[in-house]
């Protein structure tokens, strides 16, 4: 099994290039504008002085997120303070990069006119420290808070990841037990299928590549076949070679044991299980689909039991943009995955 990868979410850089960090920015730009075009001392047309505000500070904090953006490799491996000071020191650089061209352009010659460009300067330099101050600060309070939240989101993962299910590993052990003497070759398999199971269900949340996560589906399935024999239909389509994408470790796992569960144990011929990875430009979907028992066999439970194991880790650990959805079609219960594929 591939060592686990690194975890989403885990430098604060990363935050920035975001649509919803962006737009506050823009937003927080156009507030500050305002506020200085509503100032008391403000001479002449204050819609002017906004539309000139507003252009200087967008430009300068668009500009300092290009520069870290550009600068992204070196500067996640510094710490946060270092990161930080950088920070204000290229919106610094910025601020009075944007001053020096708007003087070569509207005073080319460097005569004494309206504008004291040096006081102008300095002014810059001042608003930009304090705002940048502000919000660093805010960054600050922000990134802490989503390192609780995931923090916390993992320990409800890591509690639901420990409840596997006693049923499963009382059958498998009696499974084992009765292959001993008569095929002692399949029982060693077992065994070392079983292990590498429980040793992927206690490591914690981590991620995998999709063909890691749906080879522990497959040993899980060959130690259901033992116990099910020919009632136990698996269909394997898989595109090759397998996508490139990682997902959550035990994503898979656990929906097709639910699709056991639910629709292959509670009825007496068995049934077929499905299981499909589909490819598509932006997006990898995984779908398990399996009969539907007749309803009079049904458990009273349905599907619930690793669902929401599974969505949580999906959503967590993908930030968001995977998810995980159930529905009934043509008396097959069908669970899909869907994995974004990072550009």
């Amino acid at each position: 099994m591939a060592d686990p990868l690194p975890q989403p979410a885990t430098r604060p850089l990363d935050m920035l290039w975001q649509a919803t960090a962006i737009m506050w920015v823009i937003l927080g730009g156009e507030g500050l504008a305002a506020a200085l075009a509503l100032a008391p001392k403000v001479i002449g047309d204050r819609m002017v002085y906004f539309g000139l505000a507003s252009l200087w500070i967008q430009w300068t904090s668009l500009l300092t997120l290009a520069v870290l953006y550009l600068a992204r490799r070196p500067l996640n491996r510094l710490g946060p303070s270092s990161v930080a000071a950088l920070a204000l020191v290229i919106a610094l650089a910025m601020g009075w990069l944007i001053t020096f061209a708007v003087r070569s352009y509207l005073d080319p010659g460097g005569s004494v006119g309206r504008v004291d460009w040096g006081n102008l300067a300095l002014n810059v330099s001042g608003i930009t420290i304090a705002v940048g101050l502000l919000g660093l600060a805010a960054f600050h309070n922000h990134w802490k808070g989503r390192l609780a939240a995931v923090r916390a989101k993992q320990a409800e993962l890591e509690a639901l990841q420990a409840r596997i299910r006693p049923h499963f590993l009382f059958n498998t052990l009696n499974t084992g037990a009765a292959l001993v003497h008569a095929r002692p070759g399949e029982a060693e398999q077992l065994l070392l299928d079983l292990a590498d199971l429980f040793r992927a269900a206690l490591s914690g949340p981590t991620e995998l590549p999709l063909a890691d996560e749906l080879d522990l589906a497959r040993r899980y399935l060959e130690i259901e076949r033992l116990r099910f024999g020919d009632r136990l239909r698996v269909n394997w389509t898989l595109p090759a070679p397998l996508p490139d994408v990682v997902v959550p470790a035990l994503s898979v796992q656990p929906l097709v044991e639910n699709a056991i569960r639910h629709g292959i144990e509670p009825c007496p011929a068995g049934g077929r299980l499905d299981i499909a990875v589909v490819q598509e430009v932006d997006e990898v979907r995984v779908v398990i689909s399996n009969d539907l028992p007749p309803a009079g066999r049904r458990p009273a439970a349905g599907h619930q039991v690793g669902l929401a194991s599974a969505r949580e880790r999906i959503q967590a650990l993908s930030e968001g943009r995977g998810r995980l959805e159930t529905r009934v079609l043509d008396g097959r219960y069908v669970a899909t995955i869907t994995l974004p594929v990072s550009r």
